[in-house]
């Protein structure tokens, strides 16, 4: 099977400059995924997916398939995330040329291009088993309020590490495109990362919590040192409370 090109584009992207080493930390985790051999940019196109019944709860499928759907769940979920957020006034408050906002602008950039990915990729493959467009309750969260976009946004960010570790194992290699879909998901993984890594900076500037202990497991007596892996799920029961949009799980492993 030809490994397809995916090319989607999302003009209010404008370009950044900026030399700061956080940021530079980010940029290098974005371009390992555009590294990996696909065009990504964003779009809006909605001439992918046909018509889902609404009274119909969709399950995410099983295989590789279930894997790409769960991941597109969890990035649909983030890029929402950024998107509310960089429209609150605790971001728009903030200056221009700031760290701050550019790390979180630079965040909102790659989740929306890991979005679009998945949804490219599965309609590629699959675009009458594709996940439809979900919607979010995000309750008591304030996004004029520093304290609780940047804890959410390390939420998000450290739950999708944990699930692309988790997945990784699950997705067949010998299946069309497996070796692929394995590559991007160890490639996005390391962004998410680095995002958690730079939200972890911005709550306590100056300390270890990039790599808290929190996060991190021990393997074989080696001590805290290896980041979390989570079957599908735990991470569907600990995002859940923010998705409003049912869909089940039926046919992905459980551990």
């Amino acid at each position: 099977m030809k490994k397809p090109v995916i090319k989607v584009q999302k003009k209010e992207f404008a370009p950044i400059e900026n030399n700061n080493s956080r940021r530079q930390f980010l940029k290098m985790g974005s371009l390992a995924v555009v590294g990996s051999g696909f065009l990504l940019s964003c779009s809006n196109d909605d001439d992918f997916t046909e018509p889902v019944d609404p009274e119909e709860v969709f399950d995410l499928g099983s295989g590789n398939l279930g894997i790409l759907n769960y991941a597109y769940a969890l990035e649909q979920l983030e890029a929402d995330f950024y998107t509310k957020a960089v429209a609150g006034a605790y971001y728009t408050g903030l200056a221009d040329d700031s760290e701050e906002k550019q790390i979180i602008r630079d965040a909102w950039y790659h989740e929306v291009i890991h979005r679009e990915f998945f949804k490219a990729a599965i309609s590629d493959v699959a675009p009458n088993d594709i996940l439809p467009e979900l919607e979010f309750d995000y309750g008591s969260i304030d996004f004029d309020n520093r304290d609780s976009v940047l804890s959410t946004a390390l939420l998000l960010e450290d739950t999708g590490v944990s699930a692309y570790n988790g997945a990784g194992k699950l997705i067949d290699v010998t299946a069309p495109l497996g070796d692929v879909y394995l590559l991007l998901a160890g490639k996005i993984v390391s962004v998410e990362a680095r995002h958690a890594a730079a939200f972890a900076d911005l709550i306590n500037p100056g300390t270890t919590a990039f790599a808290r202990d929190g996060i991190l497991v021990d393997l074989g007596g080696t001590g805290l040192s290896y980041d979390k892996a989570l079957p599908p799920s735990e991470v569907i029961a600990a995002a859940g409370g923010f998705i409003t949009t049912e869909f089940t799980a039926n046919q992905l492993p459980t551990s």
